[in-house]
């Protein structure tokens, strides 16, 4: 446990179920252990927590205007920590990455165009592609001991496919934990260019980064990456407060942001809540310190987790983790497939987890485990895992 850890309160346990939580309060039982849905088990920062004190004991909570305050956080945050000037008239507010990808997909395809996905990837990915009638086109990455690489060869025969239109691109990469190299990055943009396809990349979790493995984002490559894609970026992943629901899309160019700009209204993902304003100001101007005690507290994690299966459960291997809070779990030497994995771990030791095939069918075999909670917490369900995984 670091000093920092104690200082923020990681280790602490803070009941969650029956506060109408989706993580505590889907399972039923109330001996289930759930380590599934990427939120944390951590109180948000204090200075977060202050500023939402502020605004509920002015007591009025009507429609929101997005003060200039607002886009100043953003900017300023972007640029001192990963050298991203960003245009403030080029931010789109909208209540959350999903519905901004959405909006994204709706702006710059058709229906019946091909989108395409490096799986394992995000689910809601294949869900947003759908519901704007588009197909997804799946393209699985490279997998090896030491993590997922890109084939280069086949994203450019997809990416020549002249149905295919838009790349949505995860940096860093949910579930398989990478971080992807400014030279990954720009290799697959300049494919995409190539052959005119429009990148939507998922940012969301852009702080969670470790092992001196650096976010890049991707509108940083150059001025055509830049005008040739759209950005969704939001605070609500690193900083635990995605109920509040607030995110930014930062599109380039003038016409593709009016066309995401229309797709918003559309789909009415137009107006934000009061509280998601006034946590995102507050996180991104006074919640570094909480961040980097965060970060160092999740590696430990991921540590201590590699260390117990090191020992238990040899066969069993993690992926390298070098960004998120979510830990990849081979488990292909068990004669079963992930869903019936994750069934027999709920079953016989009341641990809920999600099944690899959630993220397409290059997730077959792999769990996805949240290492977002206190150590006590993950202690337990490592132990769970123990007890059924030795058997297969």
């Amino acid at each position: 446990m670091t000093s920092k850890g104690h200082n923020f309160g990681f280790d602490e346990v803070t009941p969650r179920r029956g506060t109408n939580s989706v993580k505590w309060d889907t399972p039923a039982d109330e001996g289930v252990l759930p380590m599934w849905i990427a939120d944390m088990d951590f109180k948000a920062a204090p200075v977060i927590r202050e500023a939402l004190q502020r605004r509920l004991d002015h007591g009025v909570f009507g429609y929101t205007k997005v003060p200039q305050a607002y886009y100043d956080a953003v900017t300023n945050w972007f640029s001192r920590r990963h050298g991203w000037n960003i245009d403030p008239d080029s931010i789109l507010y909208t209540i959350g990455v999903v519905p901004a990808l959405s909006t994204i997909i709706k702006a710059v395809t058709r229906p019946g165009d091909k989108v395409l996905v490096q799986t394992p990837v995000y689910n809601c990915f294949f869900s947003s592609i759908r519901n704007n009638d588009c197909i997804t086109e799946e393209l699985p990455l490279v997998c090896s001991d030491n993590g997922y690489t890109v084939d280069f060869e086949a994203f450019e025969r997809a990416a020549a496919d002249p149905q295919v239109t838009l790349f949505i691109l995860c940096n860093p990469h949910n579930p398989g934990g990478r971080v992807w190299s400014r030279d990954e990055l720009r290799r697959m943009g300049e494919i995409c260019l190539r052959h005119d396809v429009f990148v939507a990349s998922d940012e969301i979790h852009c702080e969670l980064t470790f092992d001196g493995h650096r976010y890049t984002p991707y509108a940083t490559l150059g001025e055509e990456f830049a005008r040739r894609s759209a950005s969704c970026i939001s605070p609500t992943k690193a900083f635990n407060i995605a109920g509040l629901q607030i995110a930014n899309i930062v599109a380039a160019d003038a016409d593709v942001r009016s066309r995401i700009d229309r797709a918003i209204n559309i789909f009415e993902v137009c107006d934000v809540n009061p509280f998601g304003v006034e946590a995102l100001i507050a996180a991104y101007n006074g919640g570094e310190e909480w961040l980097e005690a965060l970060k160092e507290y999740i590696r430990e994690n991921y540590l201590f987790m590699c260390g117990r299966f090191a020992e238990h459960l040899p066969h069993y291997r993690i992926m390298p983790l070098e960004g998120s809070y979510l830990a990849w779990v081979d488990c292909r030497h068990a004669a079963l497939t992930a869903a019936e994995i994750v069934r027999q771990l709920e079953h016989d030791e009341k641990l809920m987890l999600n099944a690899g095939t959630m993220y397409g069918a290059a997730g077959e075999g792999f769990i996805r485990v949240n290492l977002a909670c206190p150590r006590s917490v993950l202690a337990d369900g490592v132990e769970r895992m123990r007890r059924v995984l030795e058997k297969l």
